[in-house]
């Protein structure tokens, strides 16, 4: 989606971090629920460091991962937040920056941070 200005302000963000994020939170996603079948003797270097914080940290790792979806939900909220400090009131526009905000974190809050909105004069 491409950019708008002022009350429909929505981008994209980078599809590198997005990419990055999605992949990493995929494999965490496969360590915390399905630890048996992943293939660690596979994984290079990742594999028997995966493999020792399953088998020594595993309820941290759970409990990190559902945090870090709390995180996530708190950082939408915020997003939320800042869209009505800039001035952003499209609802579809909020929706979005909700959305990627959730799936992505920082990475799209990131981009909300840095908008300045162009402030009109009031008389």
């Amino acid at each position: 989606m491409g950019t708008a200005t002022g009350a429909s302000y929505f981008q994209r963000g980078s599809l590198f971090w997005f990419t990055v994020i999605a992949v990493s939170f995929s494999y965490y996603t496969w360590v915390v629920f399905w630890p048996q079948s992943i293939p660690y003797q596979s994984l290079g270097p990742l594999g028997p460091f995966t493999k020792y914080l399953v088998d020594h940290y595993h309820t941290l790792l759970r409990n990190g991962y559902w945090l870090a979806w709390l995180v996530h939900v708190g950082e939408s909220l915020y997003a939320l937040v800042l869209c009505r400090r800039k001035g952003i009131t499209d609802s579809q526009a909020q929706l979005l920056w909700f959305l990627q905000t959730f799936l992505f974190g920082v990475a799209s809050l990131s981009i909300l941070f840095a908008y300045r909105p162009k402030h009109q004069k009031h008389n």
